[in-house]
């Protein structure tokens, strides 16, 4: 690596004080072995940081996903999801199938593989962002909620479907999306199709425009089977049983 490469680096870390004596010590070995260790650390603690304001929770890796278990998957399409080419071209992606398919561990997997090649993440349930945006109590703190909510470069919002919300909560969740849209991607994971929106939100009058506005530039996985979640709590049953007759 050549000197002004180095000194380059340095000045993108603000090592000013290095830089103040470069011409002394550009040549010293331990230069390169600092600038370097800088560097680490800073993308260490940028992943910590942006790690906790992710808010992914609990989450299991991809490599223990049952790949067999669904009905209908599309195997290859996930795992072309993970290139994130989505993010880069502000592509949206919607995970939707029934309950237990594993759509909500898929999402959290593709925001932590976000958080690992340095992008900003937010992961969101529907029912705790429309909440919190319906709760603001005036025109500056609901600009400032929107705010927290468009300015990640990847927002997941999971669960859209599992409850029924109001116009209000509609009007938002458009709000989002639009805010996102050709922008920066938005990952939604959903229980319903979406000639069912309607009843996600009935007599909204945006939910056409919603659902149009969402799927434009969309990657949309579909996902068939039964629930995981429910074949593990059948499975510990059976297990209890021939354990205690």
């Amino acid at each position: 690596m050549s000197e002004e490469m180095l000194r380059q680096r340095a000045r993108t870390l603000r090592l000013w004080g290095l830089l103040a004596h470069w011409d002394e010590v550009a040549t010293q070995g331990w230069v390169s072995d600092l600038v370097r260790w800088s560097e680490d650390e800073q993308r260490r603690r940028s992943l910590e940081y942006r790690t906790g304001k992710a808010k992914l929770g609990a989450m299991k890796s991809m490599a223990s996903f049952d790949w067999d278990f669904p009905e209908k998957i599309d195997r290859a399409q996930i795992e072309e999801l993970f290139t994130l080419g989505f993010v880069k071209e502000a592509i949206n992606v919607v995970l939707a199938g029934p309950n237990g398919v594993g759509k909500t561990m898929i999402a959290q997997n593709l925001a932590n593989e976000a958080l690992l090649r340095g992008y900003s993440v937010l992961f969101t349930t529907a029912s705790s962002m429309l909440g919190e945006l319906a709760a603001c109590d005036g025109a500056r703190s609901l600009a400032q909620t929107l705010n927290k909510y468009t300015r990640p470069q990847l927002l997941v919002i999971d669960e859209v479907g599992y409850l029924a919300y109001g116009t209000r909560h509609a009007d938002l969740l458009f709000e989002v999306v639009t805010r996102r849209y050709e922008q920066r991607p938005t990952v939604v994971t959903t229980n319903r199709v979406f000639k069912e929106w309607g009843e996600v939100f009935p007599n909204a009058a945006c939910v056409v425009a919603l659902v149009d506005r969402l799927l434009h530039r969309a990657e949309v996985v579909h996902i068939q089977g039964e629930s995981y979640r429910a074949r593990e709590a059948e499975l510990r049953r059976q297990r209890k049983r021939s354990t205690h007759p």
